[in-house]
């Protein structure tokens, strides 16, 4: 009995990488939402939890630099199997950490697994999605990182209402594997993909422009690993990660205890604040990927267009300043929520910049690099948040710490951006032929 073809099958991909892009995010951000209880059960500092954080993002860093290369290698299908076992794994051991060195242990585990994510989501878009729709692709699977945050909102309290937060690990870890399930079923490159019509993979190929039919077919050239970093087009990646992505961690790890201690939000409740600004950062990733895109349409030069709509995330960004001003929780909300949708959209766009400059077969590659660099960047930053932090407490000003915070992410979108533009003013694509 023939296979029945399935229309627009590109976008049942993407959805299958934003609910792993959910599930990511809902296993990565319990730990900032269950900050109050840990701290008072294991007598945790503001130091003690940035040693938490580092051990996730030193992880991150090395699984984003490995994985990235192995699943370039063993495709896209068999890496998401591997390292959603493994984040979803270690997430469950969580549970049975009894003090913040089994936690660092726990969470180190946990971000190894979990940074293969985007080096094989922006992978599959590159797969399955022409040029000028990647960035609108990206931006929907990648707003699965605020989708994942929102959910976590919802689920730990409501866990914590019956159980304790032992059971918030076990449960929200063993989503993974039931994503499993479907993505065996679905998952396929576009040319083994037999639900795809004819008509939907001749639409596909004809939108690679630095690909030939039969490199597409095959994928079975070697790639020189070390060659990537002699192309200013992968510094300019990890400039945009490497200073960008720790502004995001901070966003994601320390909100919840900074509305906690400065609104007296209680977190054992869902937090309609919180949901909002996480929620916003969905509009942010769809609608900046839809911008960038919509002037490649309009017959902008690609590179063109994703630099301008970087430049004007970066100044919007500047906006995040304004949030120390505020004298009430709304007011917070408002200015944060704007900074984080506007964050995710500069992601998106940074993500895409990978598939539109490096070719298939090299994506997964370079966007570990860059992600790589920016968990670096995430190990680092946690050193100054909680010693800021920290300092500040001790002299009964713990906002203040907050505040010196936000105007140092609120200036850095421009410096990043500046970084790019000089490293792609050629903006030449690499070609297969030289990473060989």
């Amino acid at each position: 009995m023939p296979t029945i073809t399935i229309k627009n099958y590109r976008w049942i991909i993407v959805t299958l990488l934003f609910f792993a892009t959910t599930i990511n995010y809902v296993d990565r951000q319990i730990i900032g939402l269950l900050k109050p209880v840990l701290e008072v059960e294991f007598n945790w500092t503001e130091t003690d939890f940035a040693h938490i954080v580092m051990a996730f993002t030193a992880a991150y860093a090395i699984g984003l630099l490995l994985l990235g290369r192995l699943i370039d290698k063993i495709g896209t299908r068999l890496g998401y199997v591997f390292i959603i076992c493994l984040w979803s794994v270690a997430g469950m051991l969580h549970a049975i950490a009894g003090n913040a060195l089994h936690f660092c242990l726990a969470r180190f585990g946990l971000g190894f697994g979990e940074a293969g994510n985007f080096p094989a989501g922006v992978k599959a878009i590159s797969e399955w999605f022409p040029k000028k729709e990647r960035a609108l692709a990206t931006g929907i699977f990648n707003s699965g990182t605020s989708i994942g945050v929102v959910l976590a909102l919802i689920i730990v309290p409501l866990i914590l209402r019956k159980y304790s937060w032992h059971e918030v690990f076990w449960i929200t870890g063993a989503i993974g594997f039931i994503w499993l399930i479907f993505w065996l079923l679905f998952y396929d490159i576009p040319s083994k993909q037999k639900r795809l019509s004819s008509d939907e993979f001749n639409y596909i190929l004809n939108g690679k422009e630095s690909l030939t039919k039969q490199e597409v077919i095959s994928s079975q050239v070697k790639i020189r690993w070390y060659k990537l970093f002699t192309f200013p087009q992968t510094w300019a990646l990890i400039a945009g990660k490497g200073l960008i992505d720790p502004i995001f961690w901070f966003f994601l790890f320390w909100l919840p205890s900074y509305f906690s201690s400065t609104y007296e939000i209680d977190l054992k409740k869902p937090s309609l604040e919180l949901i909002i600004i996480y929620a916003a950062t969905t509009i942010g990733s769809i609608l900046g990927g839809y911008f960038s895109s919509l002037l490649i349409i309009k017959g902008w030069p690609v590179m063109k267009a994703r630099k301008t709509a970087l430049f004007i995330f970066a100044v919007m960004e500047l906006s995040i300043i304004l949030a120390q001003y505020t004298t009430a929780a709304w007011m917070a909300v408002g200015i944060i929520s704007l900074a984080v949708a506007v964050h995710q959209a500069w992601s998106t766009n940074v993500f895409t910049m990978a598939s539109d400059m490096f070719p298939t077969e090299a994506v997964s590659s370079v966007v570990g690099i860059g992600g790589m660099a920016g968990a670096v960047g995430g190990i680092l930053f946690p050193i100054l948040v909680g010693y800021l932090l920290d300092s500040y407490k001790a002299a009964g000003n713990l906002t203040g710490g907050y505040n010196l915070l936000f105007t140092i992410c609120g200036s850095t979108y421009l410096t990043a951006w500046t970084i790019i533009h000089i490293l792609t003013r050629k903006h030449a694509v690499v070609q297969l032929n030289d990473l060989k």
